[in-house]
């Protein structure tokens, strides 16, 4: 990656044996209920500060729980490292929450209400003779570990971007849109005051754009950055979610791509992210991708197009179609300017030049000392990591993201 991973996450968390010993032996109890609890706590929270769902926190992702999964797997995550250190350090659960977090902003002065909220639930869900004094003293301490690590990291991001903690946001003018053939809507944006221009970033992180909906509810979305750093402005690729059987449209991405145009005003993030290239490196990169997933993968490659076009690239890209393939002729003149770049597609559909079918990276020879990223949905990302594995790369060299909550689970 770039840059180590901030001191927050170097000095490892630790419990006391004896909240080691209530933890170690009340960690089943809480696992099993811990889908109850996080619904519970979001019940509660959410009921006593309405407006954290209206203008934080994604309705979308609550709706179809995948925010509650997403706080309950890292929360026991979280504690059963503290009570067997012997298990890998939680370290890419960490700076995954921690770099979201800053995206959206969030202070230490949230955590209390976390805390309070979520410590209620625990007792509503498990009952006030089960959660004892000493119990409930265990796993607070576990709650303030993870929270002090979180809220330590997030003041390192803030300090690295050059603001206070939380003043991440710039009122953002769209400067151009661009209609991609498969659906996909680019928006370059720019800050509207030159006092408070955007931050440089690095090739393959994101911002977190907000909208006022016509509901009036003010909501957040995290969209990979799709052009090189320098210019000052800030361009990221948006492709409208349809409705299926398991999930509802997109209404903040339907919104967008449907309503903002040219001179209209987004609230737009400083940029964020650990899914990031060493710029320093000279290794070869292999960016492997499957629909949306291509975002990251494009602003790497402009990055490279304007820094250093002579590094060995191996572009793969996976999709239904010609016609579903986002941003296909940019990754296409992205890496026909790259003099050391290679393009290989698959396509379900029989295409002229493409492989056919779902990807197959034991067709391809992968470089052995490259750094391999990959990006795309949860079945596309653990076929190929497993893919990967049977062909003996290491993990380290392989770094994914997923557009969920739950991303570092296929850690």
């Amino acid at each position: 990656m770039t840059t180590l991973l901030p001191s927050a996450l170097d000095t490892p968390a630790e419990l006391e044996p004896h909240h080691a010993e209530v933890v170690r032996a009340t960690l089943p109890v809480i696992a099993e209920n811990i889908d109850d609890i996080t619904k519970t706590f979001y019940r509660r929270m959410f009921g006593a500060h309405p407006e954290l769902l209206a203008n934080v926190f994604n309705r979308g992702n609550q709706a179809q729980g995948a925010q509650q999964r997403a706080l309950a797997a890292s929360i026991a995550t979280f504690a059963t490292h503290l009570v067997d250190p012997a298990l890998p350090h939680p370290r890419a659960l960490l700076s995954r929450i921690g770099h979201k977090h800053a995206s959206l902003g969030v202070v230490a002065e949230q955590y209390p209400v976390v805390h309070e909220h979520l410590f209620a639930a625990i007792v509503e869900v498990l009952g006030a003779d089960v959660v004892t004094a000493e119990i409930a003293a265990a796993w607070d301490r576990v709650y303030w570990l993870m929270a002090d690590t979180l809220i330590g990291l997030e003041r390192e991001l803030y300090q690295g971007v050059g603001v206070a903690p939380g003043d991440v946001f710039r009122t953002a003018v769209v400067v151009d849109r661009v209609d991609d053939p498969s659906g996909v809507v680019t928006f370059v944006v720019e800050s509207t005051d030159p006092k408070r221009p955007f931050a440089d970033f690095l090739p393959g992180q994101y911002v977190s754009v907000g909208t006022v909906l016509p509901d009036g509810a003010r909501q957040l979305r995290q969209y990979s950055l799709v052009t090189a750093p320098g210019s000052g402005r800030l361009a990221f690729a948006v492709r409208p979610v349809e409705a299926t059987d398991t999930q509802p449209a997109g209404e903040v991405s339907t919104f967008l791509t449907g309503t903002i145009g040219v001179g209209d005003v987004l609230d737009v993030t400083l940029p964020f992210g650990d899914l990031t290239i060493d710029t320093a490196a000279t290794h070869p990169l292999v960016l492997i991708s499957a629909g949306i997933g291509i975002t990251p993968m494009i602003g790497i490659l402009e990055y490279l197009a304007a820094a250093t076009p002579g590094r060995e690239v191996l572009a793969v890209h996976a999709d239904r179609t010609t016609d579903t393939h986002p941003l296909r002729a940019v990754q296409e003149d992205l890496v026909e300017s790259l003099p050391n770049a290679t393009l290989e597609l698959w396509y379900e559909q029989p295409t002229p030049g493409a492989h056919t079918g779902t990807l197959a990276l034991s067709a391809l020879s992968l470089p052995e000392d490259a750094q391999i990223y990959l990006c795309g949905g949860a079945g596309f990302l653990q076929a190929a990591r497993a893919q990967l594995t049977a062909a003996g790369v290491p993990d380290e060299r392989v770094h994914f993201e997923l557009f969920t909550p739950n991303d570092w689970l296929l850690a």
